[in-house]
């Protein structure tokens, strides 16, 4: 069925869909990279970069409830039209963070406010990941499918790196008074233009070729039906995704906190640091999904990185304690490596783990639990790991703990690589 779409019209669903994970994560960067910017005008007094984080927070309790609502009308009315609400929401909130008037312009009203458009953008951000990708998936030739799915991954780190190269131009261009002024709002009213952008290119596209061929049959309930006949696949999923998403915010929020409070690393040496990393899992992730097409996502990929992240777990929190520039660069060099092959085939891998008819419900379902309740809290754990008993080295064994599930979900996931694109979807049009 996808066969017959021309390949301009395939680019610009990938595009279409990547926009909005881009607004996502881009502003998920910006949070972290302003907090006490944030916190400075919305949050005075001693603990202001707490609250500035519990309103960060409130996002990942929003995404399951906004995944629930957007699976199940993306599985019962299309992908194009639950993903253009979608990128409405995370843009215009995002949007207007950058637009609030501070505590000392409306008091109360402030945090307010800013926790009101926080949890607009979590429950929004809850419905884009399983219908971009499942936009992404569905809409690629059938010997591509890895590597469309592949721009999922791809968009989200490419953000993060975007966010922190314009915080720290707009750091140097700044004095720190201005950037606390004004400064910290002007990447945030970005996101209203690229949201523009991106519904614009979500309402000029069809429905997906498999959605459209699939039947409507018995989707009058997809959150049901997932969970009543498809909760080992939820399960695998959750446990497939386990490891990325903690190595990922690990990457984006333990390592940076530890390493300029435990370890004294400058914040600019911490940063160029991560930048290099994001930058090598970025140059090697396309390659690694073109491979995947070729040779199946299982085993060459989704097993091998958890796998190699179990076995080089310690020597790299050995680099990362060592507090040398070049070694801390060198682990997250590593890690990068380490995690493109996974990102590279996990987004198509788990979106084929459900049929056409419940993809949105399932995929939304699984990734919003594995974010929310693993994802979110990993700095949240590893700090308590190290407090509690006393050794650096910790995280590297919870590491290496989450990434033997992975290799378990992986190992009893099936390998779909070798599927024709449109083959499900002609499987579930009814005999007439």
């Amino acid at each position: 069925m996808t066969a017959s779409v021309p390949a301009p019209v395939r680019r610009k669903a990938v595009l279409a869909a990547s926009i909005g994970n881009f607004i996502e994560w881009f502003e998920f960067g910006l949070y972290g990279f302003f907090a006490a910017a944030i916190a400075a005008n919305f949050f005075p007094g001693s603990h202001s970069l707490i609250s500035t984080f519990a309103a960060f927070g409130v996002s990942f309790v929003l995404r399951p409830l906004g995944a629930l609502v957007f699976g199940h009308f993306g599985d019962r009315m299309g992908r194009r039209t639950t993903l253009s609400i979608s990128i409405i929401g995370m843009s215009a909130a995002t949007f207007i963070i950058g637009l609030l008037p501070n505590y000392d312009g409306i008091g109360l009203a402030a945090p307010i406010l800013l926790v009101a458009a926080r949890v607009v953008q979590g429950f929004s951000a809850g419905g884009e990941f399983g219908g971009a990708t499942a936009f992404m998936v569905e809409y690629a030739p059938p010997h591509r499918r890895t590597f469309y799915g592949s721009w999922q991954m791809f968009t989200q780190f490419a953000a993060t790196l975007v966010a922190t190269v314009i915080g720290a131009l707009l750091s140097m261009a700044l004095t720190p008074e201005a950037l606390t002024d004004w400064g910290w709002r002007v990447p945030f009213l970005v996101t209203l233009p690229l949201g523009a952008i991106g519904l614009y290119l979500r309402l000029r596209l069809d429905e997906t070729p498999e959605f459209q061929a699939s039947s409507p049959e018995g989707s009058s309930a997809p959150l049901m039906i997932t969970l009543r006949e498809h909760w080992p696949n939820v399960l695998k999923v959750i446990g497939l995704i386990i490891s990325g998403t903690t190595c990922t915010y690990m990457v984006q929020a333990f390592w940076p906190a530890f390493l300029v409070k435990n370890l004294n690393v400058p914040q600019a040496d911490m940063f160029t640091a991560m930048m290099v990393g994001i930058s090598a899992l970025l140059l090697t992730c396309p390659a690694w999904a073109l491979l995947a097409d070729r040779i199946g996502r299982r085993k060459p990929l989704l097993i091998a990185t958890p796998l190699a992240l179990m076995l080089l777990a310690v020597p790299m929190y050995q680099l990362i304690l060592s507090g040398s520039f070049a070694l801390i660069t060198l682990a997250y060099v590593l890690l990068g490596l380490l995690m493109a092959p996974s990102l590279a085939a996990i987004s198509t891998a788990i979106a084929e783990a459900f049929p056409t008819k419940v993809r949105y419900s399932g995929l939304s379902l699984a990734y919003s639990a594995a974010v929310s309740i693993f994802g979110g809290s990993t700095p949240l754990i590893l700090s308590t790991l190290v407090e509690s008993t006393g050794n650096p080295m910790s995280p590297a064994y919870y590491l290496i703990a989450v990434a033997a599930v992975s290799v378990l979900a992986a190992i009893s996931l099936t390998d779909t690589a070798t599927k024709p694109a449109a083959a499900e979807a002609a499987e579930e049009v009814p005999v007439r």
